[in-house]
């Protein structure tokens, strides 16, 4: 075979590559010819959406126009070598004067592109915030790691409920060499509000059980400090426990919480409610209970989203707590925590709507 020959096979062999590449091109810029059809019926033409299928279908339009003047150049060659010249390339000024045409709407286009994604980079930013914030805050006032104090055991869960922002809190803080407190409170309703006035009542309850020795007169004093915020029907309920190894005592006062349970002298017996709800009566009054701390003591503390998980008509209720701890008073915070909130889960015919805090203290 002659070289004349080699070179024929060879620009036919890369003409028909060349249409091949046409018939791609050209499906893409079909099928993108639509799309910007469909986009310019729903937004206009001069819309941002509309720019950017536009320049869209005519690169590949440029594209197809490109390799459509290749496969014609390089097929005249193969079929007439011994008249080929440069001037059989002319038609690939077709597909560059339709990009000189062109080249400021690709080039808008691709400034439009890169805009579009600077926004899209920051809504994702945005969106994960948006989910993280709600976690960080429940983790201000459900903190999954409690501090580490000498002489008790502590075990904790929290279950957040359908809202996207969290109204229960609990808290464990040293007053004292010898005096520790365990609080627990829940904020009636839902949504940033609830969750702003959950973190304010926590972080002043801290100040004032560092100020008054009596947690009802801290309590007293956090009612009277929230309700100058005004936040027209939220309530709050709290359990203050403050435990005092050298004393050998154990005081509580609650503002309508729950009974918390207590697990001493071989007997569960409950913490009731000594004062009303919190910002319901500035004038409310509060009083405490105090009782004997021995080793072994347990404290079970939770919010109403345990006690009231339902099947039903029927509550979960005060008596399946207190009996988890009576069965065995013995079993690790963490594990009786834990424990309660899988009852409650399997007890509820849906799931857990509200948030749900358990908390355990035991005196070691």
């Amino acid at each position: 075979m002659d070289g004349l020959m080699v070179e024929r096979l060879i620009l036919a062999a890369v003409a028909v590559s060349c249409l091949a590449a046409v018939l791609v091109w050209g499906r893409s810029a079909r099928q993108h010819h639509r799309t910007w059809r469909r986009i310019e019926g729903d937004f206009g033409p001069a819309a941002e959406p509309t720019v950017l299928a536009r320049s869209s279908f005519r690169k590949e339009l440029h594209a197809t126009l490109l390799y459509g003047a290749l496969a014609i150049s390089f097929g005249i060659g193969a079929i007439a070598l011994h008249r080929w010249t440069v001037s059989t390339f002319v038609l690939v000024l077709v597909p560059v004067a339709v990009s000189l045409v062109f080249a400021r709407d690709f080039v808008r286009a691709a400034r439009l592109s890169e805009d579009r994604l600077t926004l899209e980079r920051r809504a994702e930013e945005v969106l994960t915030q948006e989910d993280l914030a709600p976690r960080r805050w429940a983790a201000r006032l459900a903190p999954e790691e409690l501090p580490v104090i000498d002489g008790f055991a502590i075990g904790r869960v929290y279950q957040p409920g359908t809202g996207m922002m969290a109204g229960d809190f609990y808290d464990v803080l040293r007053l004292a060499p010898s005096r520790v407190a365990a609080v627990i409170g829940d904020v009636t309703g839902h949504g940033i509000d609830s969750s702003i006035t959950a973190f304010q009542a926590k972080h002043l309850l801290r100040v004032f059980l560092r100020q008054y020795r009596d947690p009802a007169q801290a309590l007293e004093e956090l009612n009277r400090q929230l309700f100058t915020l005004e936040r027209g029907e939220e309530f709050i309920s709290c359990a203050v426990v403050v435990f005092d190894i050298t004393a050998g005592t154990l005081r509580y006062a609650s503002a309508g919480h729950p009974a918390a349970w207590l697990w001493h002298d071989r007997e569960v017996r409950p913490l009731r409610s000594t004062g009303p709800l919190l910002m319901l009566d500035p004038d409310g009054t509060f009083y405490s209970r105090e009782i004997p701390l021995e080793p072994g003591d347990t404290t079970l503390m939770y919010t109403d989203g345990l006690s009231e998980a339902r099947d039903g008509d029927q509550f979960f209720g005060e008596e399946r707590i207190a009996n988890t701890l009576r069965r065995d008073p013995g079993a690790e915070p963490q594990v009786l925590c834990k424990s309660l909130l899988e009852a409650a889960k399997d007890f509820s015919s849906a799931a857990l709507s509200d948030d749900v805090a358990i908390m355990v203290v035991r005196r070691s």
